[in-house]
């Protein structure tokens, strides 16, 4: 299964094993077992350190544990982990067979501290690009604790179950049987769940923090290029964020990245924190901006609240909070949210597969969507507000030529339905003629733009009719020192690269505020 240049890339990697390790298989005659096995052969052949166990009784067929010699110290994977889950698999192989993981140790020491017994099943898909930082996170967990047990389970494999247990996105999390999360996590947002001392530990740590000459306020490219652009000035910066990579973790395919013909969002959002890193940066993860409070004292402070109850400030702010993808607002899409109501067709897409599906959004990332889901599932309603779709003509000759889309225009959607436990329809109202009209379905997948992050910001700097940040030309806000970039401004042509070049100079704004702020030593010692 595996081609040459992957496999000496995984010998490479099993070099790292510093622990006998077992594969214990659990298979039958079915096609799929017969794949399972023959990956699990390769793996072995590719380290002395690696046995395989047949017999195995798991309940789950095809599927294996990788378990520590001797130990009851392991993972468990229904199905086969390839896809974007390989990583996930090669990582377990590590850290089961040994190695250590790169996470902080105040994380390890609190993952190894959690007390009880926790029992985690996750449903992934293999092409979700969230679902990896869930399986790898828990997997961890599961290796540093032995308490803590982990399966992970490709949903497109167990059908049936995943019926049964009503999962409708992925990663959808059990924690002992019961619905523990769904979504993106990272490992510090599980342990905050399990560990509710967490948060507050985290809120003081942040208030001891001293002030910042430059604090960057969000993750994605903009708030990583801002924090790498001011560190090599050698000012004290700090980089707070809901979530590291921001909206780029919510991207498949990126081809527009120029000298990078194409990545993955995730993949790009992990090469950001490890160039921010490389940095002396103070990163704040997973720390959600609550209220700006602009420097009034003498001391020239501005001031950023956070959820968790913790403050920071600093001399100067660049603000890089991003976007989130905007919702239809209408009766029925809250209730049944991750129930039929998804918005990301890669991850979620072939949970509905042999379905009807409906896709909110004429644009880009509609058409996209559309074309994406058409190949697996039954048929695709697409429903556009405007007269006419909005993508480009390559994409739209495209969907014209799937037999099983159908394209509707101007169309208002106004309720979602369902039996109180999923998506059964959709209604929409036509704007010429002012009609109702409702379609059966079991899916709907929103791609209609993005709303900016802003609503913290009210009341203190000036905002757009659209809710976006007004800059000039120099990333200046109506705020003297407080700095603003990337898709949550006004710049136009929300771009991963443009986000980049703004946050590097909204930085570069900052440092200049700054040089001609501060006494003539502070500046020499900048410089």
């Amino acid at each position: 299964m595996l081609d040459a240049n992957l496999t000496q890339q995984l010998k490479a990697y099993l070099v790292n094993i510093t622990q006998p390790i077992e594969l214990v298989t659990t298979l039958d005659d079915s096609p799929k077992s017969r794949e399972l096995a023959e990956l699990i052969d390769e793996i072995a052949v590719l380290s002395d350190k690696v046995t395989v166990v047949p017999g195995g009784t798991d309940k789950r067929v095809p599927s294996f544990m990788i378990r520590r010699t001797g130990t009851d110290i392991g993972v468990t994977f229904a199905g086969l982990p390839m896809g974007h889950e390989f990583t996930s698999l090669v990582l377990a192989l590590l850290q089961v067979g040994g190695h250590p993981s790169k996470a902080a140790p105040a994380l390890l020491d609190a993952v190894r501290a959690l007390q009880g017994d926790f029992n985690f099943e996750t449903y992934f898909s293999l092409s979700c690009q969230n679902c990896p930082d869930v399986v790898q996170a828990l997997n961890l967990m599961a290796v540093l604790n032995p308490n803590i047990h982990h399966t992970a389970i490709d949903g497109a494999l167990f059908q049936a179950e995943v019926d049964a247990r009503k999962v409708m996105a992925v990663p959808m999390v059990f924690l002992n049987g019961e619905v523990f999360g769904s979504g993106r996590m990272e490992l510090e947002q599980i342990v905050a769940k399990l560990d509710t001392g967490a948060t507050k530990r985290a809120a003081a740590d942040m208030d001891a923090r001293a002030p910042y000459d430059v604090l960057v306020v969000g993750g994605g490219p903009a708030g990583a290029a801002a924090a790498i652009y001011a560190a090599r000035k050698g000012i004290r910066t700090g980089i707070a964020a809901e979530r590291f990579g921001g909206q780029v973790l919510d991207t498949m395919g990126i081809e527009n990245f120029i000298s990078i013909p194409h990545t993955e969002g995730p993949k790009l959002a992990a090469e950001l924190e490890r160039h921010v890193r490389d940095y002396d940066v103070d990163i704040m993860n997973l720390q959600r901006a609550a209220k700006l409070i602009p420097a009034t004292g003498a001391d020239g402070l501005h001031e950023v609240v956070f959820d968790n109850g913790a403050s920071l400030k600093a001399k100067t702010l660049v603000l890089a909070t991003g976007a989130r993808w905007r919702q239809m607002n209408v009766p029925g899409e809250d209730a049944y949210r991750n129930k039929g109501v998804a918005y990301c067709p890669h991850c979620d897409g072939p949970l509905y597969k042999g379905k009807r599906t409906a896709v909110i959004g004429g644009g880009n990332s509609g058409v996209e969507a559309a074309i994406d889901l058409a190949g697996i599932v039954a048929h695709v309603t697409l429903i556009e507000f405007d007269h006419q779709l909005r993508a480009d003509e390559v994409l739209q000759r495209k969907l014209r030529s799937l037999p099983n889309v159908t394209v509707i225009v101007s169309a208002l959607s106004t309720e979602v339905h369902g039996d109180g436990e999923k998506v059964t329809g959709l209604s929409y109202t036509d704007r010429k003629t002012e009609a109702s009209h409702h379609i059966e379905l079991e899916g709907i997948f929103v791609q209609i733009g993005l709303v900016p992050n802003t609503e913290w910001l009210k009341g203190t700097v000036a905002l757009s009719p659209r809710g976006e940040i007004e800059i000039d030309a120099r990333c200046a806000t109506s705020i003297p020192g407080v700095f603003a970039a990337g898709d949550v401004t006004t710049v136009p042509y929300k771009q991963i690269v443009i986000s980049m070049g703004e946050g590097s100079k909204a930085a570069l704004s900052a440092f200049d505020h700054l040089i001609r702020l501060a006494p003539a030593e502070t500046v020499a010692a900048a410089a």
